[in-house]
């Protein structure tokens, strides 16, 4: 069963519900869908886990291991300003040694994000994210146009991935959007 990590940063909650649709689309293609975050910003990466392993939201913290062991990769940030937020950017600085090693190579990724406004940077920050994960030498994949999210479309979504835009909850396209990546980077994380 192939073992895809859903890894994301979230501060009001819209990055987190993408990420479980995506995982929810993970799942319903008979793959398992590991959910991870990342600790707020601090001072020190090791100060901000401590002795803590989750959020306060019960979202595991995401280690190396898990990038390792994965095999394929959602990532999902809100827009901090057109680029990702400076938690999960700081998480992926500290993984040299699996780019060294090739650990990333050839594994797909896909990507997601949440922004406060229709102009709030939504297709930056989903770019900004993808570049890593080039640097990795990761196969990304996007929404494609048959998708019918990107054609009905009052808010969020993006041939780059899915996002949300500018309310409480998820709007069903945007949902409908990530489950169907998620259903994608399954089939394509599979193992013949």
């Amino acid at each position: 069963m192939a073992q895809i990590l859903v890894l994301f940063y979230s501060r009001t909650g819209h990055v987190a519900s993408l990420a479980e649709a995506i995982a929810e689309g993970v799942e319903r293609e008979g793959s398992e869908a590991k959910l991870r975050t990342v600790p707020a910003l601090s001072p020190s990466y090791a100060e901000a886990t401590g002795d803590h392993f989750e959020s306060e939201d019960g979202y595991l913290f995401a280690t190396k291991d898990d990038l390792r062991d994965c095999d394929g990769l959602a990532l999902g940030s809100p827009s901090r300003f057109g680029t990702m937020a400076a938690p999960l950017k700081g998480f992926l600085e500290t993984t040299s040694d699996l780019w060294l090693s090739g650990a990333m190579i050839d594994k797909p990724a896909c990507v997601f994000a949440s922004a406060s406004s229709l102009h709030g940077g939504h297709e930056a920050v989903l770019q900004s994210m993808m570049t890593p994960l080039l640097h990795h030498g990761m196969v990304i994949m996007g929404c494609p146009y048959s998708d019918p999210g990107l054609a009905t479309t009052e808010g969020g979504g993006t041939p780059y991935g899915p996002t949300h835009l500018d309310a409480d909850t998820l709007r069903p396209h945007e949902r409908e959007m990530a489950v169907r990546l998620g259903q994608r980077l399954a089939k394509w994380s599979q193992h013949d």
